[in-house]
């Protein structure tokens, strides 16, 4: 019954998925303009670029000083345009042929651009600084065809953030194992690390919500150390789906015995309905460690305090610590007709002073370059704070990226349906659902003619 069950509300959740996509082609909304014009391809001045980022208005202020210090230096203006709904505004422009000039958004969805033709080709050498921007960066701007769409921006990877005045306090150790990590959590969850009397800690965080694909994002980095794929390349521009190799089936069940379906507080409670805007509980005190991203620092130590947690590599499972690592690339419109701009401002962006004014925090507000992509800078030097070494480190040495080169939302949303659904019934086979998961993901690659 429970086996049924889940089967039809993946089924019903692909049919409202699809429905939502449907609906957000049709969307006609215009986006708020924050900068010298008021929209629509740099208000048709050849000197001067329409900008789009994905953001709030915290990292938004700090694009506005990149944007500006570029003008300063070039005399192009930027009509700068923050946008929070920033692919459901995007389909809204595709469809009245209107793209903005330059968009920065994450790395994973140049697949899904590419494939809709929104993007111009990009030649790297035609960057100048671009042989300062590393090889592994330049490698997820490549598409099916080979050619690169886009220019890095900004990487990271995730880490470990620790509550460090707990451990000392239970005399427990940094955790470097998936079981040292385990008993750490449990530890947590049971032994009154604040003192409070009060059985009201929990382990750690997960954002584990099907909702925009979160469970597979925070899962991600547990598949990559228990040797799992999601999907893999097959040759020839090919993918072959990979969620039902024996790794996978042994990574997810670790995760669902131990971290859902067994001693509870070891993750925070509603866990599997919450995403990333709703998983404060190791800003709020009551949770001990959290893998995520370092652009979560900046709030952490405003809530916690820097002196109360610490910033640590991912514990490995038994394929090793690999994380996951993504980011941002600059994105160029197809055929907005402002080559010279464009790459002008690319070339900035990727420069030592573009991402040096993009990595330092002002008045508070949230950096926008976590982990410089040119390699002449080194990230703990800049931020003048050892412990982005580690999220370098982690990024440059043990972390693993979500393919690019597809449209992988489709299957980053099938995966973190299927994991959701698995780390809430308890009671399923593993390796059955994800069977049923690598039959789904076949279809997602065939519908892209990507399938082996």
């Amino acid at each position: 019954m429970r086996d049924r069950r889940r089967s039809i509300d993946m089924r019903l959740r692909r049919v409202r998925r699809l429905a939502a996509v449907l609906a957000v082609s049709g969307l006609m909304s215009g986006t708020a303009a924050c900068g010298s014009g008021s929209g629509g391809a740099g208000s048709g001045d050849p000197n001067t670029l329409e900008v789009w980022t994905r953001s709030n208005p915290d990292s938004a202020a700090t694009y506005a000083r990149v944007f500006a210090a570029f003008t300063k230096k070039t005399g192009i203006k930027i009509d700068y345009q923050p946008v929070i709904n920033f692919d459901q505004q995007l389909q809204s422009r595709a469809s009245t042929k209107d793209l903005p000039d330059v968009m920065i958004n994450d790395t994973a969805l140049m697949g899904s651009y590419q494939s809709q033709g929104l993007l111009k080709p990009i030649d790297p050498a035609s960057i100048a600084g671009g042989d300062q921007v590393t090889d592994k960066s330049w490698s997820s701007t490549v598409g099916i065809d080979g050619k690169h769409y886009g220019v890095p921006y900004s990487r990271q990877a995730q880490t470990l953030m620790i509550r460090t005045d707990w451990l000392k306090k239970l005399g427990l150790k940094v955790p470097t194992t998936w079981q040292q990590m385990l008993s750490v959590a449990k530890a947590f969850a049971t032994k009154d690390p604040d003192g409070d009397g009060k059985a009201d800690t929990y382990g750690m965080v997960v954002p584990g919500s099907a909702q925009n694909g979160y469970a597979a994002w925070w899962g991600a980095s547990f598949l990559w150390q228990g040797g799992a794929k999601i999907i893999e390349p097959a040759g020839k521009g090919k993918y072959a789906p990979a969620m039902d190799s024996a790794a996978a089936v042994g990574a997810v069940t670790w995760m669902k015995d131990n971290l859902f379906c067994g001693r509870k507080g070891v993750v925070q409670p509603g866990a599997l309905t919450a995403v990333t805007s709703t998983a404060t509980n190791f800003q709020d005190g009551n949770a001990g460690m959290y893998m995520t991203g370092p652009y979560n620092m900046t709030t952490f130590d405003g809530t916690l305090g820097k002196d109360k947690y610490e910033v640590v590599p991912a514990p490995a499972g038994p394929a090793g610590g690999d994380v996951l690592a993504d980011g941002e690339n600059v994105y160029l419109g197809a055929k907005t007709g402002k080559d010279e701009q464009e790459l002008a401002l690319a070339a900035f962006l990727v420069s030592p002073e573009g991402q040096k004014i993009a990595m330092t925090s002002v008045d508070g507000h949230q950096p926008v370059v976590r982990i410089p992509v040119n390699s002449t800078l080194d990230a703990a030097e800049v931020t003048k704070d050892a412990r982005w070494s580690v999220v370098q480190k982690a990024y440059e040495d043990a972390s693993e990226q979500f393919p690019n080169a597809p449209d992988f939302a489709p299957i980053k949303q099938d995966t973190a349906d299927a994991l959701n659904s698995i780390f809430t019934y308890c009671g399923g086979d593993v390796r059955s659902q994800l069977k049923e998961l690598n039959d789904t993901l076949a279809g997602d690659l065939k519908d892209q003619d990507l399938l082996k």
